[in-house]
């Protein structure tokens, strides 16, 4: 595998893990993984070429080895801990998720500054008052630290993530969030995302209403 992977590979690279995850045969082509995933075969190539070298003539690649290297390049091949911050309704559901395991990661605690739900906690795992945030890191050498607070004290606790040694900041909060340099940031806006969505739909309505007006046109000529 290349040192350097580009940010578009790396974000195809769970899709072809998921999807190498159901296959049963011992060896696969990029033809039928781009068929199978509605992608370039060239496009998937390349990104595997970087992962695994390129595949054999009219096998493809060993199965089981495509799959461990890709498990390699996305570093799942064992779990990484995480702690969230903001155990609402979104943080509690992101702490249920247990698909996450799926690919290396496992939420082991939540922190709250509302000490009712500390002291309920979320499933089996706890939920701590936030003055134990620090501590808790530095013991259990926790490196991802995921937000779910409100914008308005997403930087305070991103500030308090890094403070404790978190490495990998995962933002579901609205905020536009500043890290030191060395600090990954993932940023996930669900209501920008909900626009997109919303914005693609109208497109493709407008473009149905395009067709039926032309195909009238076309049937009353």
């Amino acid at each position: 595998m290349q040192s350097t992977i580009s940010r578009a590979t790396l974000g195809r690279l769970p899709v072809y893990l998921q999807y190498m995850r159901t296959v049963k045969d011992e060896h696969i082509s990029a033809a039928a993984i781009a068929r199978a995933l509605g992608l370039g075969e060239v496009l998937v190539r390349k990104d595997l070429n970087l992962v695994c070298g390129q595949g054999k003539p009219k096998t493809g690649y060993a199965a089981d080895a495509l799959l461990e290297s890709l498990k390699a390049a996305l570093g799942i091949q064992s779990v990484t801990a995480a702690v969230l911050v903001g155990a609402g309704k979104l943080g509690t559901a992101l702490m249920e998720y247990n698909g996450f395991l799926d690919y290396g990661l496992e939420i082991i605690a939540g922190f709250d500054t509302d000490y009712a739900k500390t002291a309920e906690g979320v499933c089996s795992k706890l939920v701590y008052p936030m003055e134990q945030l620090r501590r808790f890191c530095q013991i259990q050498d926790i490196k991802i630290g995921i937000i779910t607070v409100p914008s308005n004290a997403a930087q305070s606790v991103c500030n308090q993530l890094v403070d404790s040694g978190i490495e990998a900041v995962w933002n579901f909060s609205p905020a536009i969030l500043k890290v030191p340099e060395g600090v990954a940031l993932q940023n996930e806006n669900l209501a920008l995302s909900l626009a997109h969505l919303h914005s693609l739909q109208n497109h493709n309505n407008q473009e149905e209403n395009k067709w039926k007006k032309k195909s009238t046109k076309l049937l009353t000529a």
